[in-house]
């Protein structure tokens, strides 16, 4: 399986922006889906966004669409979201996902980054 290394977390106001990153081990990198899913103390793990395997194709969930961005750079095997006009519901541990096929629950996922803490502050 792919190893993941996700980064880039921290505190921010609202209304600001960060950007995650998410590294992945294997030359196989290609044959990914990616995504980025997040859990808020309490909360269930919820989907963010997902993109193909060659960026062509991306999905958002609603409650970020028109703030986030996920892209990639296949020569560097890295995964990105970024993230602006913050708010604090924002606030969550960030997790960077891979799957074999497009996926927007967190039963699909073949591998995990150990997540980032997102903190968004009003």
């Amino acid at each position: 399986q792919v190893q993941l290394v996700d980064s880039g977390g921290g505190l921010v106001q609202a209304g600001g922006s960060l950007r995650l990153s998410c590294a992945a081990s294997r030359r196989t990198f290609t044959s990914y889906f990616m995504g980025w899913f997040r859990q808020a103390p309490g909360k269930e793990r919820e989907f963010v966004a997902t993109i193909s395997r060659n960026g062509g194709t991306t999905y958002y969930a609603d409650s970020v669409k028109g703030r986030f961005t996920i892209s990639r750079d296949n020569a560097k095997n890295t995964v990105y979201l970024q993230m602006n006009s913050l708010k604090p519901e924002d606030t969550a541990v960030y997790y960077c996902a891979a799957a074999s096929v497009l996926v927007t629950t967190p039963g699909g996922i073949a591998s995990w980054g150990r997540g980032t803490q997102v903190t968004v502050s009003s």
